[in-house]
């Protein structure tokens, strides 16, 4: 079955990155010339997806403002000299058919995909995590919907984290298949002591689940924080019919962290073709003054 559907859970709080995030999403944060969740949306097209909703929340209608038209923009931008930007422009809006709903409280990941049900309807789905933009060659969310046309089972983007790193992300229980594509039996969410860690293997930003997966979640209780964890209703497919496990080959960026933010404008920054080249001079004249 082709997939065509992905969710975009944008509801987060980004306490992380606070005082930024008081009025500005984490996911409306530039990389350059972009907001990021204009970077998630670009990829779930390249993998084929045509229709998006957007999970978001109080605070959060400037998302909405930036995938819809700006008449009076669009208007100043009509000058035979600005063509490419008014198109540019233009062009965000009809990205994709996307959608929005309100997670009214913020109750956990498992609890904002719930809020898809009704958009999702009977078939497989694609989860696009609002703060993780991976850049590459090969959109990520394709890899991992290849992966399930293939073994026909949910699939987990994942990446190696640092042993001193997975108490703060999911670890899995994987076996290696082919390559980067790995089978995963079980799961467990932040875990907090040596016995509890499975692999160093975690989920970070890309999953493609069945519609099974809403059930689930209905009678899923809260866990960590006192949230629905997506992880624990995860987990109950992983341990009963399995699921597939897939080590994308781009490079993440959080959005919701400090540091991964000023990543991602620098690697991103050397490459883009407007200021990729005065941005590695400057890099390289400052990296001189370390």
């Amino acid at each position: 079955m082709k997939i065509t559907k992905a969710v975009i859970p944008a509801a987060g709080l980004g306490t992380r990155v606070l005082p930024a995030t008081k009025a500005m999403p984490k996911e409306m944060f530039p990389i350059v010339d972009k907001p990021a969740i204009q970077y998630i949306v670009e990829e779930a097209v390249k993998a084929g997806i045509t229709d998006i909703l957007i999970i978001t929340n109080r605070g959060k209608g400037v998302i909405e403002d930036h995938f819809d038209r700006a008449p009076e923009l669009e208007a100043a931008l009509d000058k035979p000299e600005k063509q490419e930007i008014l198109e540019t422009v233009k062009n965000i809006s009809k990205l994709a058919n996307i959608t929005f709903i309100r997670q009214v409280e913020t109750k956990g990941l498992g609890h904002a995909i719930l809020k898809a049900k009704n958009f999702v309807g009977n078939e497989p789905f694609a989860v696009m995590y609002g703060d993780d933009v991976i850049i590459g060659e090969n959109p990520a969310i394709g890899e991992l919907i290849d992966s399930y046309g293939e073994y026909g089972k949910g699939v987990v983007g994942v990446k190696l984290v640092p042993e001193t790193e997975i108490h703060k992300y999911g670890s899995l229980s994987v076996e290696n298949i082919h390559d980067n594509v790995y089978k995963c039996t079980d799961m467990v969410e932040k875990p907090q002591t040596p016995e509890e860690v499975l692999s160093c293997y975690s989920i970070l930003g890309r999953c493609v689940l069945p519609p099974e997966i809403f059930e689930i979640l209905e009678n899923t209780k809260p866990g960590k924080g006192g949230e629905i964890q997506l992880t624990d209703a995860m987990k109950e497919i992983a341990t009963t019919v399995g699921m597939t496990a897939v080590e994308y080959t781009g490079t993440r960026y959080d959005m919701g962290n400090k540091l991964g933010i000023l990543q991602a404008s620098i690697e991103v920054g050397i490459n883009h073709p407007e200021v990729g080249e005065d941005f590695k001079k400057y890099l390289k004249e400052f990296a001189k003054t370390l």
